[in-house]
Protein backbone atom coordinates (compact mmCIF):
# COMPACT_ATOMS: atom_id res chain seq x y z
CA UNK A 1 0.00 0.00 0.00
CA UNK A 2 2.91 2.35 0.53
CA UNK A 3 3.66 2.54 -2.61
CA UNK A 4 0.67 3.65 -3.79
CA UNK A 5 0.27 6.25 -0.91
CA UNK A 6 2.99 7.94 -2.12
CA UNK A 7 2.13 7.67 -5.87
CA UNK A 8 -1.31 9.98 -4.67
CA UNK A 9 1.36 11.97 -3.12
CA UNK A 10 3.56 12.44 -5.95
CA UNK A 11 0.52 13.04 -8.37
CA UNK A 12 -0.23 16.29 -6.56
CA UNK A 13 1.83 17.71 -3.92
CA UNK A 14 3.73 20.80 -5.92
CA UNK A 15 5.09 21.84 -2.45
CA UNK A 16 9.08 21.48 -1.83
CA UNK A 17 11.99 22.26 0.51
CA UNK A 18 14.51 25.42 -0.22
CA UNK A 19 18.35 25.71 0.58
CA UNK A 20 17.00 27.03 4.43
CA UNK A 21 14.23 23.70 4.66
CA UNK A 22 11.57 25.80 4.12
CA UNK A 23 8.69 24.89 2.43
CA UNK A 24 7.72 26.18 -1.18
CA UNK A 25 5.47 26.27 -3.70
CA UNK A 26 7.38 24.40 -7.63
CA UNK A 27 5.55 27.87 -8.68
CA UNK A 28 7.98 30.13 -6.89
CA UNK A 29 10.91 28.84 -8.57
CA UNK A 30 9.70 29.56 -12.11
CA UNK A 31 11.47 32.32 -13.82
CA UNK A 32 9.59 35.38 -15.78
CA UNK A 33 10.73 33.84 -18.97
CA UNK A 34 9.70 37.55 -20.97
CA UNK A 35 11.93 39.27 -19.14
CA UNK A 36 15.14 36.89 -18.53
CA UNK A 37 17.22 37.29 -21.62
CA UNK A 38 20.08 34.76 -20.42
CA UNK A 39 19.14 30.75 -20.71
CA UNK A 40 17.18 29.64 -17.98
CA UNK A 41 19.21 26.91 -17.36
CA UNK A 42 22.49 28.52 -17.21
CA UNK A 43 21.10 31.33 -14.37
CA UNK A 44 19.72 28.51 -12.81
CA UNK A 45 22.22 25.17 -12.75
CA UNK A 46 24.27 25.15 -9.48
CA UNK A 47 26.58 22.02 -9.52
CA UNK A 48 26.87 22.06 -5.72
CA UNK A 49 23.41 21.91 -5.82
CA UNK A 50 22.84 18.11 -4.08
CA UNK A 51 18.91 17.48 -3.97
CA UNK A 52 19.12 14.77 -2.13
CA UNK A 53 20.96 16.56 0.55
CA UNK A 54 17.80 18.70 0.86
CA UNK A 55 14.90 15.80 0.96
CA UNK A 56 13.54 16.00 4.39
CA UNK A 57 11.90 12.62 4.76
CA UNK A 58 10.02 11.76 7.80
CA UNK A 59 10.24 7.70 7.28
CA UNK A 60 12.87 6.91 4.69
CA UNK A 61 12.79 3.76 3.29
CA UNK A 62 16.12 1.18 2.53
CA UNK A 63 16.73 -0.26 -1.00
CA UNK A 64 15.37 -3.53 0.54
CA UNK A 65 12.17 -1.53 0.75
CA UNK A 66 12.31 -0.24 -2.32
CA UNK A 67 12.38 -3.32 -3.86
CA UNK A 68 9.71 -4.90 -2.11
CA UNK A 69 7.69 -1.89 -2.75
CA UNK A 70 7.98 -2.42 -6.49
CA UNK A 71 7.43 -6.40 -6.31
CA UNK A 72 4.23 -5.50 -4.30
CA UNK A 73 2.91 -2.85 -6.98
CA UNK A 74 3.64 -5.27 -9.85
CA UNK A 75 2.08 -8.49 -8.42
CA UNK A 76 -1.64 -7.91 -9.07
CA UNK A 77 -4.37 -8.53 -12.07
CA UNK A 78 -1.23 -8.23 -14.58
CA UNK A 79 0.62 -11.05 -13.40
CA UNK A 80 -2.11 -13.06 -13.50
CA UNK A 81 -3.34 -12.14 -17.24
CA UNK A 82 0.10 -12.96 -18.65
CA UNK A 83 -0.59 -16.86 -19.74
CA UNK A 84 -3.07 -15.14 -21.98
CA UNK A 85 -0.49 -12.85 -23.57
CA UNK A 86 1.41 -15.67 -24.15
CA UNK A 87 -0.95 -17.48 -25.96
CA UNK A 88 -1.56 -14.62 -28.63
CA UNK A 89 2.18 -14.82 -29.44
CA UNK A 90 3.71 -17.62 -28.74
CA UNK A 91 6.29 -19.42 -26.11
CA UNK A 92 9.19 -18.31 -27.19
CA UNK A 93 8.37 -14.98 -28.73
CA UNK A 94 6.72 -13.90 -25.17
CA UNK A 95 9.88 -14.61 -23.16
CA UNK A 96 11.99 -12.57 -25.61
CA UNK A 97 9.14 -9.98 -26.32
CA UNK A 98 8.91 -9.91 -22.26
CA UNK A 99 12.77 -9.50 -22.08
CA UNK A 100 12.95 -6.61 -24.87
CA UNK A 101 9.99 -4.51 -23.40
CA UNK A 102 11.13 -4.81 -19.84
CA UNK A 103 14.33 -3.45 -21.17
CA UNK A 104 12.76 -0.90 -22.64
CA UNK A 105 10.38 0.25 -19.79
CA UNK A 106 13.42 0.64 -17.82
CA UNK A 107 15.69 2.79 -19.26
CA UNK A 108 12.90 5.46 -20.63
CA UNK A 109 12.02 5.06 -16.49
CA UNK A 110 16.26 6.03 -15.79
CA UNK A 111 15.89 8.66 -18.44
CA UNK A 112 12.70 9.96 -16.40
CA UNK A 113 14.44 9.93 -13.14
CA UNK A 114 17.65 11.23 -14.51
CA UNK A 115 16.25 14.58 -16.03
CA UNK A 116 14.20 14.66 -12.81
CA UNK A 117 17.63 14.91 -10.88
CA UNK A 118 18.96 17.32 -13.00
CA UNK A 119 16.03 19.62 -13.15
CA UNK A 120 15.93 19.79 -9.12
CA UNK A 121 19.40 21.04 -9.50
CA UNK A 122 19.14 23.31 -11.97
CA UNK A 123 15.84 25.01 -10.08
CA UNK A 124 17.19 24.13 -6.59
CA UNK A 125 14.24 22.03 -5.63
CA UNK A 126 14.17 19.29 -3.77
CA UNK A 127 11.63 16.70 -5.58
CA UNK A 128 9.22 17.15 -7.93
CA UNK A 129 6.28 15.35 -8.72
CA UNK A 130 5.46 13.72 -12.38
CA UNK A 131 4.09 16.55 -14.03
CA UNK A 132 6.34 18.98 -12.93
CA UNK A 133 8.97 17.09 -14.23
CA UNK A 134 7.22 17.53 -17.45
CA UNK A 135 6.17 20.97 -17.13
CA UNK A 136 9.38 22.28 -16.40
CA UNK A 137 11.30 20.31 -18.66
CA UNK A 138 9.38 21.80 -21.23
CA UNK A 139 10.92 25.29 -19.86
CA UNK A 140 14.48 24.05 -20.10
CA UNK A 141 13.84 23.40 -24.12
CA UNK A 142 13.84 26.01 -27.04
CA UNK A 143 12.32 29.36 -25.99
CA UNK A 144 9.33 28.48 -29.15
CA UNK A 145 8.20 25.48 -27.07
CA UNK A 146 7.56 27.53 -24.07
CA UNK A 147 4.19 28.44 -24.08
CA UNK A 148 2.86 24.45 -24.12
CA UNK A 149 4.19 24.15 -20.99
CA UNK A 150 1.16 24.47 -18.90
CA UNK A 151 -0.98 22.16 -21.28
CA UNK A 152 1.81 19.59 -20.89
CA UNK A 153 1.31 19.44 -17.51
CA UNK A 154 -2.48 19.13 -18.19
CA UNK A 155 -2.14 16.01 -20.79
CA UNK A 156 0.42 14.78 -18.08
CA UNK A 157 -2.36 14.60 -15.61
CA UNK A 158 -5.42 13.16 -17.97
CA UNK A 159 -3.08 10.31 -18.72
CA UNK A 160 -2.24 9.34 -15.38
CA UNK A 161 -6.11 9.69 -14.57
CA UNK A 162 -6.89 7.31 -17.57
CA UNK A 163 -4.40 5.18 -16.26
CA UNK A 164 -6.02 4.92 -12.76
CA UNK A 165 -8.71 4.58 -13.46
CA UNK A 166 -8.42 2.09 -16.34
CA UNK A 167 -6.42 0.37 -13.50
CA UNK A 168 -9.51 0.44 -11.34
CA UNK A 169 -11.81 -0.49 -13.96
CA UNK A 170 -9.93 -3.46 -14.69
CA UNK A 171 -9.98 -4.52 -11.11
CA UNK A 172 -13.72 -4.37 -11.00
CA UNK A 173 -13.78 -6.15 -13.95
CA UNK A 174 -11.27 -9.17 -12.07
CA UNK A 175 -13.66 -9.35 -8.75
CA UNK A 176 -16.60 -10.06 -10.34
CA UNK A 177 -15.09 -12.48 -13.43
CA UNK A 178 -13.64 -14.59 -9.89
CA UNK A 179 -16.75 -14.44 -7.83
CA UNK A 180 -18.66 -15.61 -10.97
CA UNK A 181 -16.78 -18.45 -11.41
CA UNK A 182 -17.18 -19.18 -7.85
CA UNK A 183 -20.99 -18.67 -7.77
CA UNK A 184 -21.11 -20.65 -11.14
CA UNK A 185 -19.05 -23.15 -9.86
CA UNK A 186 -21.06 -24.25 -6.76
CA UNK A 187 -24.56 -23.33 -8.31
CA UNK A 188 -23.71 -25.35 -11.88
CA UNK A 189 -25.17 -21.94 -12.79
CA UNK A 190 -24.30 -19.35 -15.63
CA UNK A 191 -24.94 -15.98 -14.26
CA UNK A 192 -23.95 -12.59 -16.28
CA UNK A 193 -20.91 -11.11 -14.95
CA UNK A 194 -22.04 -7.43 -14.75
CA UNK A 195 -24.91 -8.73 -12.04
CA UNK A 196 -21.52 -9.43 -10.04
CA UNK A 197 -20.31 -5.94 -10.72
CA UNK A 198 -23.50 -4.49 -9.13
CA UNK A 199 -23.42 -6.78 -5.87
CA UNK A 200 -20.04 -5.39 -5.25
CA UNK A 201 -20.49 -1.74 -5.96
CA UNK A 202 -22.15 -0.70 -2.91
CA UNK A 203 -18.63 -1.88 -1.02
CA UNK A 204 -16.61 -0.56 -3.23
CA UNK A 205 -18.63 2.70 -2.62
CA UNK A 206 -18.55 2.47 0.82
CA UNK A 207 -14.45 1.47 0.51
CA UNK A 208 -13.58 4.67 -1.24
CA UNK A 209 -15.78 6.46 0.94
CA UNK A 210 -12.41 6.62 3.75
CA UNK A 211 -10.80 9.96 3.28
CA UNK A 212 -7.67 8.71 4.60
CA UNK A 213 -5.58 5.96 3.85
CA UNK A 214 -4.21 4.93 6.81
CA UNK A 215 -7.25 3.17 8.16
CA UNK A 216 -6.80 0.78 5.02
CA UNK A 217 -3.32 -0.02 6.57
CA UNK A 218 -4.43 -3.45 7.83
CA UNK A 219 -7.17 -4.54 5.34
CA UNK A 220 -4.14 -3.66 2.86
CA UNK A 221 -1.35 -5.61 5.25
CA UNK A 222 -3.96 -8.68 5.09
CA UNK A 223 -4.51 -8.59 1.29
CA UNK A 224 -0.66 -8.73 0.84
CA UNK A 225 -0.67 -11.61 2.53
CA UNK A 226 -3.47 -13.47 0.98
CA UNK A 227 -2.22 -12.79 -2.25
CA UNK A 228 1.13 -13.60 -1.24
CA UNK A 229 -0.61 -17.45 -0.40
CA UNK A 230 -2.33 -16.75 -3.47
CA UNK A 231 0.60 -16.79 -6.00
CA UNK A 232 2.03 -19.74 -4.10
CA UNK A 233 -1.31 -22.30 -4.81
CA UNK A 234 -1.14 -21.16 -8.52
CA UNK A 235 2.51 -22.08 -8.32
CA UNK A 236 1.43 -25.13 -6.95
CA UNK A 237 -1.42 -25.70 -9.60
CA UNK A 238 0.87 -25.43 -12.75
CA UNK A 239 3.84 -27.09 -11.63
CA UNK A 240 2.47 -30.35 -9.86
CA UNK A 241 2.00 -32.24 -13.48
CA UNK A 242 5.07 -32.53 -16.00
CA UNK A 243 4.73 -29.43 -18.15
CA UNK A 244 4.78 -30.32 -22.22
CA UNK A 245 5.56 -28.14 -25.57
CA UNK A 246 3.09 -30.15 -27.73
CA UNK A 247 0.25 -28.52 -29.21
CA UNK A 248 1.77 -25.13 -28.08
CA UNK A 249 3.16 -22.56 -30.64
CA UNK A 250 6.11 -21.06 -30.09
CA UNK A 251 5.48 -17.84 -32.95
CA UNK A 252 2.04 -16.76 -32.76
CA UNK A 253 0.12 -14.46 -35.50
CA UNK A 254 1.74 -10.79 -35.35
CA UNK A 255 -1.89 -9.46 -35.72
CA UNK A 256 -2.44 -10.25 -31.97
CA UNK A 257 0.99 -8.90 -30.94
CA UNK A 258 -0.77 -5.77 -29.69
CA UNK A 259 -2.37 -7.59 -27.32
CA UNK A 260 0.49 -9.23 -25.89
CA UNK A 261 2.54 -5.45 -25.89
CA UNK A 262 -0.38 -3.90 -24.02
CA UNK A 263 -0.74 -6.22 -21.08
CA UNK A 264 3.49 -6.72 -20.57
CA UNK A 265 3.32 -2.74 -20.66
CA UNK A 266 0.53 -2.53 -18.09
CA UNK A 267 2.09 -5.10 -16.23
CA UNK A 268 5.96 -4.27 -15.91
CA UNK A 269 5.52 -0.17 -16.17
CA UNK A 270 5.50 1.36 -12.64
CA UNK A 271 5.65 5.32 -14.31
CA UNK A 272 3.46 6.21 -11.42
CA UNK A 273 5.55 4.85 -8.28
CA UNK A 274 9.09 5.49 -9.56
CA UNK A 275 9.79 8.79 -8.79
CA UNK A 276 7.85 8.85 -5.22
CA UNK A 277 9.93 6.00 -4.68
CA UNK A 278 12.97 8.01 -5.02
CA UNK A 279 12.11 10.36 -3.34
CA UNK A 280 11.15 8.39 -0.16
CA UNK A 281 14.71 6.45 -0.59
CA UNK A 282 17.47 6.55 2.56
CA UNK A 283 19.86 6.32 -0.43
CA UNK A 284 18.71 7.73 -3.38
CA UNK A 285 21.94 7.94 -5.34
CA UNK A 286 21.69 4.02 -5.14
CA UNK A 287 18.20 3.78 -7.03
CA UNK A 288 19.93 4.13 -10.45
CA UNK A 289 22.60 2.76 -12.35
CA UNK A 290 23.59 -0.73 -13.77
CA UNK A 291 23.45 -2.49 -10.49
CA UNK A 292 21.09 0.15 -9.49
CA UNK A 293 18.01 -1.14 -6.97
CA UNK A 294 15.67 -0.23 -10.09
CA UNK A 295 17.51 -2.77 -12.22
CA UNK A 296 17.61 -5.39 -9.82
CA UNK A 297 14.01 -4.64 -9.28
CA UNK A 298 12.95 -5.11 -12.83
CA UNK A 299 15.15 -8.59 -13.38
CA UNK A 300 13.30 -10.36 -10.68
CA UNK A 301 9.64 -9.03 -11.73
CA UNK A 302 10.48 -9.71 -15.17
CA UNK A 303 11.43 -13.10 -14.27
CA UNK A 304 8.54 -13.41 -12.49
CA UNK A 305 6.44 -12.51 -15.39
CA UNK A 306 7.77 -14.68 -17.76
CA UNK A 307 8.14 -17.42 -15.61
CA UNK A 308 3.90 -17.23 -14.88
CA UNK A 309 3.27 -16.34 -18.68
CA UNK A 310 5.30 -19.28 -19.81
CA UNK A 311 4.49 -21.92 -17.85
CA UNK A 312 1.07 -20.46 -16.86
CA UNK A 313 0.58 -20.71 -20.82
CA UNK A 314 2.60 -24.57 -21.72
CA UNK A 315 0.31 -25.52 -18.65
CA UNK A 316 -3.18 -24.95 -20.05
CA UNK A 317 -2.18 -23.95 -23.90
CA UNK A 318 -5.35 -22.77 -26.47
CA UNK A 319 -7.85 -23.23 -22.59
CA UNK A 320 -5.97 -20.32 -20.87
CA UNK A 321 -8.13 -17.96 -19.57
CA UNK A 322 -8.11 -14.03 -19.04
CA UNK A 323 -6.79 -14.58 -15.90
CA UNK A 324 -4.95 -17.94 -14.83
CA UNK A 325 -7.45 -17.99 -11.77
CA UNK A 326 -9.97 -18.75 -13.99
CA UNK A 327 -8.11 -21.84 -15.93
CA UNK A 328 -7.12 -23.85 -12.87
CA UNK A 329 -8.04 -27.99 -13.31
CA UNK A 330 -9.69 -29.41 -10.73
CA UNK A 331 -9.69 -33.12 -10.53
CA UNK A 332 -10.70 -33.44 -6.37
CA UNK A 333 -12.57 -32.14 -3.24
CA UNK A 334 -8.72 -30.69 -2.04
CA UNK A 335 -8.48 -29.33 -5.77
CA UNK A 336 -12.03 -27.52 -5.76
CA UNK A 337 -11.51 -26.18 -2.25
CA UNK A 338 -7.69 -24.54 -3.52
CA UNK A 339 -9.13 -23.08 -6.49
CA UNK A 340 -11.98 -21.74 -4.98
CA UNK A 341 -10.43 -20.30 -2.24
CA UNK A 342 -7.46 -18.56 -4.52
CA UNK A 343 -10.47 -17.16 -6.48
CA UNK A 344 -12.09 -15.35 -3.61
CA UNK A 345 -8.38 -14.45 -2.26
CA UNK A 346 -7.48 -12.46 -4.68
CA UNK A 347 -10.89 -10.95 -5.45
CA UNK A 348 -10.74 -9.43 -1.48
CA UNK A 349 -6.89 -9.06 -2.42
CA UNK A 350 -7.56 -6.79 -5.33
CA UNK A 351 -11.03 -5.45 -3.84
CA UNK A 352 -8.73 -3.52 -1.44
CA UNK A 353 -6.22 -2.60 -3.93
CA UNK A 354 -9.11 -0.68 -5.79
CA UNK A 355 -9.32 1.13 -2.92
CA UNK A 356 -6.10 2.51 -2.85
CA UNK A 357 -5.94 3.19 -6.37
CA UNK A 358 -8.93 4.73 -6.59
CA UNK A 359 -7.26 7.07 -3.79
CA UNK A 360 -4.82 8.03 -6.14
CA UNK A 361 -7.48 9.39 -8.89
CA UNK A 362 -9.99 10.61 -6.20
CA UNK A 363 -6.88 12.95 -5.11
CA UNK A 364 -5.51 13.74 -8.05
CA UNK A 365 -8.95 15.26 -9.72
CA UNK A 366 -10.05 17.23 -5.90
CA UNK A 367 -6.78 18.36 -5.09
CA UNK A 368 -5.60 19.78 -8.81
CA UNK A 369 -8.85 20.75 -10.47
CA UNK A 370 -11.83 20.83 -7.89
CA UNK A 371 -10.56 22.08 -4.12
CA UNK A 372 -9.79 25.56 -5.81
CA UNK A 373 -13.25 26.58 -6.87
CA UNK A 374 -14.71 25.80 -4.27
CA UNK A 375 -14.87 29.10 -2.04
CA UNK A 376 -17.19 28.13 1.04
CA UNK A 377 -15.29 26.12 3.46
CA UNK A 378 -18.50 24.35 4.61
CA UNK A 379 -19.17 22.88 1.30
CA UNK A 380 -16.23 21.58 0.25
CA UNK A 381 -16.68 18.13 2.38
CA UNK A 382 -20.02 17.32 0.32
CA UNK A 383 -18.23 18.13 -3.02
CA UNK A 384 -15.45 16.04 -2.18
CA UNK A 385 -17.95 12.91 -1.67
CA UNK A 386 -19.48 13.89 -4.69
CA UNK A 387 -15.75 13.38 -6.11
CA UNK A 388 -15.66 10.44 -4.68
CA UNK A 389 -19.04 9.12 -5.53
CA UNK A 390 -18.51 9.68 -9.27
CA UNK A 391 -15.05 8.70 -9.85
CA UNK A 392 -16.48 5.29 -8.43
CA UNK A 393 -19.11 4.69 -10.81
CA UNK A 394 -17.22 5.86 -14.06
CA UNK A 395 -14.92 3.05 -13.58
CA UNK A 396 -18.48 1.33 -12.71
CA UNK A 397 -20.12 1.99 -15.92
CA UNK A 398 -16.81 1.54 -17.75
CA UNK A 399 -16.57 -1.99 -16.51
CA UNK A 400 -20.07 -3.25 -16.99
CA UNK A 401 -19.48 -1.40 -20.65
CA UNK A 402 -16.34 -3.38 -21.36
CA UNK A 403 -16.23 -6.65 -19.39
CA UNK A 404 -13.62 -8.18 -20.92
CA UNK A 405 -10.56 -8.39 -18.63
CA UNK A 406 -7.62 -9.26 -21.06
CA UNK A 407 -8.69 -6.41 -23.72
CA UNK A 408 -9.27 -4.03 -20.94
CA UNK A 409 -6.07 -4.25 -19.77
CA UNK A 410 -3.99 -4.73 -23.20
CA UNK A 411 -5.98 -1.23 -23.85
CA UNK A 412 -4.77 0.64 -20.48
CA UNK A 413 -1.48 -0.70 -21.40
CA UNK A 414 -1.52 0.13 -25.06
CA UNK A 415 -3.35 4.15 -24.44
CA UNK A 416 -1.95 5.36 -21.17
CA UNK A 417 1.23 3.44 -20.22
CA UNK A 418 2.91 3.56 -23.95
CA UNK A 419 2.22 7.27 -23.24
CA UNK A 420 3.45 8.31 -19.61
CA UNK A 421 6.10 5.34 -19.85
CA UNK A 422 7.96 5.95 -23.12
CA UNK A 423 6.86 8.87 -25.13
CA UNK A 424 7.05 10.90 -22.59
CA UNK A 425 10.44 10.58 -20.89
CA UNK A 426 11.90 10.85 -24.41
CA UNK A 427 10.28 14.44 -24.59
CA UNK A 428 11.59 14.84 -21.25
CA UNK A 429 14.98 14.00 -21.63
CA UNK A 430 15.32 15.73 -25.47
CA UNK A 431 14.14 19.19 -23.83
CA UNK A 432 16.13 18.86 -20.45
CA UNK A 433 19.04 18.20 -22.00
CA UNK A 434 18.62 20.49 -25.46
CA UNK A 435 21.00 23.27 -24.10
CA UNK A 436 23.89 21.11 -22.72
CA UNK A 437 24.17 19.00 -26.21
CA UNK A 438 25.19 20.55 -30.00
CA UNK A 439 26.38 18.62 -32.81
CA UNK A 440 26.76 15.24 -33.59
CA UNK A 441 25.60 14.39 -29.76
CA UNK A 442 22.61 16.67 -29.94
CA UNK A 443 21.61 14.73 -33.20
CA UNK A 444 22.24 10.96 -31.62
CA UNK A 445 20.28 12.06 -28.77
CA UNK A 446 17.18 13.32 -30.82
CA UNK A 447 17.58 10.44 -32.88
CA UNK A 448 17.52 8.03 -30.33
CA UNK A 449 14.65 9.60 -28.52
CA UNK A 450 12.82 10.27 -31.62
CA UNK A 451 12.80 6.29 -32.11
CA UNK A 452 11.44 5.37 -28.60
CA UNK A 453 8.48 7.92 -29.34
CA UNK A 454 7.73 6.40 -32.36
CA UNK A 455 7.93 3.40 -30.93
CA UNK A 456 5.07 4.42 -28.39
CA UNK A 457 3.08 5.89 -30.54
CA UNK A 458 3.07 3.11 -32.67
CA UNK A 459 1.80 1.21 -29.82
CA UNK A 460 -0.92 4.02 -29.15
CA UNK A 461 -2.25 3.84 -32.65
CA UNK A 462 -1.90 0.03 -32.97
CA UNK A 463 -2.48 -1.09 -29.68
CA UNK A 464 -5.02 0.87 -28.70
CA UNK A 465 -7.11 0.77 -32.26
CA UNK A 466 -6.72 -3.14 -31.85
CA UNK A 467 -7.80 -3.40 -28.41
CA UNK A 468 -10.66 -1.04 -29.55
CA UNK A 469 -11.58 -3.08 -32.29
CA UNK A 470 -11.72 -6.23 -30.67
CA UNK A 471 -13.95 -4.93 -27.74
CA UNK A 472 -16.26 -3.96 -30.77
CA UNK A 473 -16.43 -7.44 -31.94
CA UNK A 474 -17.07 -9.00 -28.51
CA UNK A 475 -20.34 -7.15 -28.62
CA UNK A 476 -21.30 -8.49 -31.62
CA UNK A 477 -20.17 -12.31 -31.49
Amino acid sequence: MNQLKMASEGFHNNTFVDDHGKRVTADSFRMDETTNKERPEKKLKNDDYDPYLHRKVKHPITNTDTIVHLLKGSLGTGILAMPKAMYHVGYLVGSIGTIVIGIICVYCVQMLLKSHYELCKRRKIARMDYTSICEYAILEGPKSVHKYAPYVKHIANAFLLMCQIGGCCIYVVFIAENLKSIVDYATETKTDVRLFMVVVLPAIILLNSVRNLKYLAPLSTFANFVTIVSFGIICYFIVREPISLEGKRAVGPISEFPFFFGTVLFSLEAIGVVIPLENEMKTPKSYVGVTGVLNRAFVIIVTLYIGMGLFGYLKYGDGIRESITLSLEINSRSDEILAQSVKGMLAFGIFITHGVACYVAIDLTWNKYVVDKISNEKHKLFWEYVVRFVIVLITFLLAVAIPKLDLFISLIGALCLSTLGLIFPALIESMVYWHDTCGIQRALMIMKNVLIAIFGLFAVFVGTSTSVIAIWQSFSD
